[in-house]
This record gives C-alpha cells, sequence and structure tokens, in this order.
C-alpha cells in the first residue's frame, strides 16, 4: 500500500473507521437475518468497503452517487445515517424512507444518496441525468455510479460511456467486479476486460485492485478531480470480492454451491480491512491497541443503533394516504 503515503495521516485514520463501520453494520444484519429479525433478505458488502470508502472519500454531499442492490456500504460511506439505514431495512417509520424502501432502495437526498436500485444497472442512467444536472447547475458537482460485474453487460452501460463522453458530463462509472453476477462466474457471463470498455469512446479506464483502499483512494482522487475540472468521465473497474452469498439465505434455495468454501477462504486473506490494519501498524500510524479500541467502539455504536431501530414503530396505514396504486 505505498500510495498510502498520498493520504493525510488523518484521512487514513477516518477511511479505516468508515470501513469498519460498514462491516460491523453488515455482520449485524447477517445476524438479524439469521435470528429471524429482518422483514426480508438482505445483500451483503462484507469484504468490498475499500471500494466504496475509497471513491466516497473525494465526494462532498453537493456530489451524487446512485447505488445497487448490495447497497449499504455506500450508503454508510457516502455519510448516510446508521440507525435511519437499520430502520429502514427493519421497515420501520423511522427509516431514512420512512420504511417504505427497504434494504435495496436506501436514500437520502440531501446526502446527494439519490438511491439504491433493485434493478440491475438501474442506476447507472439516473447518475448521468446527475451528471448533466451538475453541468448545467455549473457548481462542481460530480456524480458517481456503483454498478456490478453483471450491470456491466447492460446496454445502458455504453450508452452513459457515450453520452459522457460526447459531453464531457462530470461522471464516475464504478464497476464492482466481485467475481460473480448472482450465482454465475463473472468469467462465464461476462466477456473481455470490464476496464477496456472505456476506450472505444475515448473515456479514460483503469482497473485496481480493489481490496487495496488506498489503490482506490488515488484511482478516486484523479477520476473525481477529472469530473470537476470538466474533463468529463472516467470508467473504474474495481476487482474485489465478496465474502457473503449474493443474498443472505440462499442456502435454502440453491441445490448445489456455485463457489467452494475453499475459495472463500482463500480470498480472505485479501481482506481489504486487515490488509489495511496491516499497514496501518506497519507504517506506525495506529497500533493494535488503537485497532481492537476502534472496533469495540464501532461496534457497540451498531449495536445501539441497530437495537434502537428494532423498538421503533411500523409506519401507519394512514401514511399511505394520497399514494395512488398502479
Amino acid at each position: 500500500m505505498s500510495q498510502l503515503t498520498n493520504i493525510p495521516t488523518a484521512e487514513q485514520d477516518s477511511l479505516f473507521r468508515r470501513m469498519m463501520l460498514i462491516r460491523k453494520a453488515e455482520e449485524r444484519l447477517a445476524s438479524d437475518f439469521k435470528a429471524g429479525e429482518l422483514p426480508g433478505s438482505v445483500h451483503l458488502y462484507i469484504g468490498q468497503e475499500a471500494v466504496a470508502v475509497g471513491i466516497c472519500a473525494h465526494l462532498a454531499d453537493s456530489d451524487f452517487i446512485t447505488s445497487t442492490h448490495r447497497g449499504h456500504g455506500h450508503f454508510l460511506a457516502k455519510g448516510g445515517d446508521l440507525f435511519a439505514m437499520f430502520a429502514e431495512v427493519r421497515g420501520r417509520s423511522s427509516g431514512i424512507c420512512g420504511g417504505m424502501g427497504g434494504s435495496m432502495h436506501v436514500a437520502d437526498m440531501s446526502k446527494g444518496i439519490i438511491g439504491a436500485n433493485g434493478i440491475v444497472g438501474g442506476g447507472i442512467g439516473i447518475a448521468a441525468g446527475a451528471a448533466l444536472a451538475a453541468q448545467l447547475d455549473g457548481k462542481g458537482a460530480v456524480a458517481v455510479a456503483f454498478f456490478g460485474d453483471g450491470a456491466s453487460a447492460q446496454g445502458v452501460v455504453s450508452e452513459a460511456l457515450n453520452i459522457s463522453a460526447l459531453w464531457k458530463l462530470p461522471l464516475v462509472l464504478v464497476c464492482e467486479n466481485n467475481g460473480y453476477s448472482e450465482f454465475s462466474p463473472t468469467r462465464a457471463v461476462i466477456s473481455g476486460n470490464i476496464a477496456d470498455r472505456g476506450a472505444a469512446y475515448g473515456v479514460p479506464s483503469v482497473a485496481v485492485d480493489g481490496n487495496d483502499v488506498a489503490a482506490m483512494w488515488q484511482a478516486a482522487h484523479e477520476a473525481v478531480d477529472r469530473a470537476r475540472s470538466g474533463g468529463g468521465p472516467t470508467l473504474i473497474e474495481a476487482r474485489t470480492y465478496r465474502f457473503h452469498g449474493h443474498v443472505e439465505g440462499e442456502a435454502g434455495f440453491l441445490k448445489t454451491p456455485y463457489r467452494s468454501e475453499e475459495e472463500v477462504e482463500e480470498r480472505r486473506n485479501a481482506d481489504p480491512i486487515m490488509r489495511f490494519a496491516a499497514d496501518l501498524v506497519a507504517r506506525k500510524i495506529l497500533d493494535e491497541g488503537q485497532l481492537e479500541e476502534i472496533s469495540r467502539e464501532i461496534g457497540a455504536a451498531v449495536d445501539d443503533a441497530a437495537d434502537r431501530a428494532l423498538n421503533e414503530p411500523w409506519p401507519e396505514v394512514s401514511s399511505l394516504d394520497g399514494l395512488e396504486v398502479r
């Protein structure tokens, strides 16, 4: 992680805390799902924390992101409220969307979090529109679209690359290639290298180790600066891995596993949080005791938010007044 030397020391501490917040929150949701405390299933971000945190470190509330069905990590990395997210996932009235959106639709316009999206690739066109709005507004805001390797085969990716290149939109396209499109290995359903697709449109593109937060931070630094300065879009392929399945509870309906336990354990050796922690200790930014204290502190905050959300009221039926069902 030699690129860490480019990141201010105080920000390195902040990056670690944000990654740990995402990890602890997702682990709590995994535990709650197993305990039957959630009204539905969840798609967890465990293992991909360096991508969202490295990208969102360069974004302000005035910048926009669109997300995916695996959106909790993006929400928290962009500064979304922890308690409001837990309440939303639990379907409670104090949730960030009033309990109406659930796990796959967390959003907060005050933070520029336009929303997660259950439609594969559904956020890409929305982010392109947000980038156009930002360009017309002229205040230097940028838009970031997070999407998965499966979504890279959607036509909207080409459309977004084309129009953002033509109009030099302040758009950053971030493909989180975690090796699997739902239950299919990426290599079985996606042709070529995803990062290469920008070249046809003259869009600067890069493939990055998505488990290296410093590499993600540096790639985002260059892409966001380019967008803010009028240089147009960038495509980033973040090569990462999800430690949990496509969706919690999938073992209950899959007849055969689509990846081996040995593969998952091997990939855990590249855990982005463990790699970052080891580097912080080696470079004397933090010591083992400080890391443990941060973990305890964040774990306690996560448990407090989750426990409080569990006791929040459900939405009132009257909250549906005025909504038209189609």
